[in-house]
């Protein structure tokens, strides 16, 4: 696989004999040999005049151009943490295309030991360099970083948030004219809220010309040490209030549902679930899961989604250590193909270097103690305990039966089958798997039945796929299948599917199949949700205003329902989504009525 050293995002970082990073790709300094953190308060936070702009606002949005060590940042954040506004949630969206690695950051931010209450947490989550947008909760700080590891122009169009305020820090206009060029300037202005401020250590020609021909009022201010001037920078209109906080209802509490509340919360909303059968009752209630990607060598939007979800994923189950039953697991080659297949998505930047590593027949077979073709290792893989995550991230789970739900009077009225309300809200969130497809016809989700087998004898394996799965459960015992029916929804367990996962398990573990073949089984059957594009839901449900979605996760949800989460949730309260435009794209649920209006179908 290709060193992280080799890949294109790589900054080329140096350290000068002053000991003070620069860019090998630039030729310049990070920061200023003076004093890097009072130049970032002076020309940053001053420039956009902070704290006064977030004061009595309940989020606020700062955008950024060039992450850098995170000293703006740090600096941010330590101002934040000392005068932020009660309750008030703050939201960095970054870019940085050639990311430093946490390392070098921890290095350069040592020097100033007075940023250690927020440099610590920040290096803690530091973001990943692998392509695309990464996101690191900081709950203590009441904030959330989104850093978009691409070149500048291309995060600003993918992002679909609107900053307050700009700190524009990319490296000088000499050395990085890209970064300042009048389509830049302008995708600024066009994602900038009412009254937003912008602020920059340059006073370059081109760089005020640039704001201003973008509408910006722009002002030269008295500069930070060596440097004159700098500029302010001012967008046309005055901030907007905040709306006040809706109320919430999710229907299901299986890992959509559960998902959605962890995000909803994270974002200052505690929701209401309701879920009739109680956490986890469906297709998440199987006693092991195995989380890894959907790979796909074409590297497209549906492989970035999967790439960016499984990192998600991964890093908020790491916050859940009980839930996490064993770490790694193995996908092998299930025909010729393959190999070529596995070796392109392998030496891509779309997973964070090292994440994934080739493996010949010789490696996999003496890895797994038996003859097996070559394949993946997938250092990141998790199996998870469901049930422990579950009763993690859902809360309380009323057990009301949804079976409609009405308008009125701008609000979302919930009722069951015999038109009682059940509850009142302004958002619901229709997470309940199969079953969601009673209130989005629309869009035909399909039931796609899956049994599961299971022994608990001490038989000792890691986790593998191929085709179908085997992973180790946590008392002891192997789990593995599982079947996979379409347009089937009885979940009553099957002797024959037994037999059929026997058979699976055969196909890819011949050896241990042979010493569990006298072992007794259990199991159960859970209902999964399809698409007809095998794609999610995730988002506004069409024709239905104050109603999102988030469904058709099919075998992968565990992987994709925590960063889909936060992409509904952020749309339904108004917030910068973690998604990139065109990733967002991909799981809207308008995309079906789109693509037949496109081809002209009634």
């Amino acid at each position: 696989m290709t060193s992280d050293a080799l890949r294109p995002t790589d900054p080329a970082l140096v350290w000068g004999e002053d000991g003070l990073p620069r860019s090998g790709r630039f030729g310049d300094v990070y920061f200023s040999s003076e004093d890097g953190l009072a130049e970032s308060r002076a020309v940053f936070l001053t420039g956009c005049g902070l704290p006064d702009a977030w004061a009595g606002r309940s989020r606020f949005v700062v955008g950024e151009l060039g992450f850098g060590t995170g000293l703006n940042i740090a600096a941010l954040l330590d101002l934040w943490r000392r005068e932020r506004p009660p309750e008030g949630r703050l939201h960095i969206f970054s870019i940085e295309a050639f990311p430093v690695s946490r390392e070098d950051a921890a290095r350069a931010l040592a020097r100033w030991p007075e940023l250690e209450a927020v440099a610590a947490p920040l290096l803690a989550g530091w973001p990943r360099r692998a392509s695309g947008f990464h996101r690191v909760e900081l709950p203590a700080l009441n904030t959330t970083l989104d850093l978009a590891v691409m070149e500048v122009e291309t995060a600003l169009r993918q992002w679909g948030g609107r900053a307050d305020a700009w700190f524009l820090d990319g490296f000088a206009p000499s050395t990085n004219p890209q970064m300042w060029r009048q389509e830049v300037l302008d995708l600024i202005a066009a994602r900038s809220a009412p009254g937003a401020r912008a602020a920059t250590f340059t006073v370059a020609g081109m760089v005020r010309r640039g704001l201003e021909a973008a509408g910006f009022t722009v002002a030269k201010q008295p500069g930070h040490g060596r440097k004159r001037e700098r500029l302010e920078a001012r967008a046309p209109d005055a901030p907007a209030a905040d709306p006040p906080a809706p109320s919430v209802a999710i229907l299901g509490a299986g890992i959509a549902g559960a998902s959605l509340a962890r995000a909803f919360r994270a974002l200052g909303v505690t929701p209401t679930l309701f879920d009739a059968r109680g956490a986890g009752s469906g297709a998440s209630g199987n006693p092991a899961g195995l989380v890894s990607p959907r790979l796909d060598a074409g590297l497209g939007p549906a492989a970035r989604l999967y790439a960016q979800a499984f990192a998600r994923a991964v890093d908020l189950y790491a916050d859940q250590p009980r839930a996490i039953i064993a770490r790694g697991a193995m996908q092998l080659e299930t025909a010729d193909r393959d190999g070529g297949r596995f070796d392109v998505v392998a030496a891509s930047d779309i997973f964070e270097a090292g994440a994934l590593a080739r493996l010949s027949d010789e490696a996999m077979s003496a890895a797994l103690g038996e003859a097996a073709p070559g394949g993946l290792a997938m250092a990141d893989a998790i199996v998870l305990q469901p049930a422990a995550l579950l009763a993690a991230w859902t809360g309380t789970v009323s057990p009301g039966v949804a079976a409609s739900i009405e308008t009125r009077d701008g609000r979302q009225a919930i009722l069951d089958a015999d038109g009682a309300l059940l509850c009142l809200a302004d958002i619901v969130c229709i997470a309940a798997g199969h079953a969601s497809a009673a209130f989005a016809p629309d869009l035909t989700l399909q039931s796609v039945r899956g049994q599961a087998s299971w022994t608990r004898d001490p038989h000792a394996a890691p986790a593998v796929s191929k085709g179908g799965y085997v992973i180790p459960l946590a008392d002891g015992g192997l789990l593995f299948g599982a079947t996979f029916d379409r347009d089937d929804a009885d979940e009553s367990l099957r002797e024959g599917d037994h037999e059929r996962n026997r058979a699976l398990l055969a196909q890819t573990l011949p050896v241990l199949a042979g010493r569990l073949a006298d072992s007794p089984v259990t199991g159960r059957a859970g209902i999964r949700a399809a698409t007809r594009d095998r794609l999610p839901l995730a988002g506004a449900l069409p024709g239905a205003p104050g109603c999102f979605i988030l469904s058709g996760l099919g075998s992968r949800g565990f992987c994709t329902a925590p960063l889909l989460a936060e992409h509904v949730a952020a749309l339904a309260l108004g917030a910068p989504t973690p998604l990139p435009a065109d990733l967002a794209a991909v799981v809207d649920p308008a995309r079906f009525a789109e693509r037949a209006r496109r081809r002209g179908a009634p």
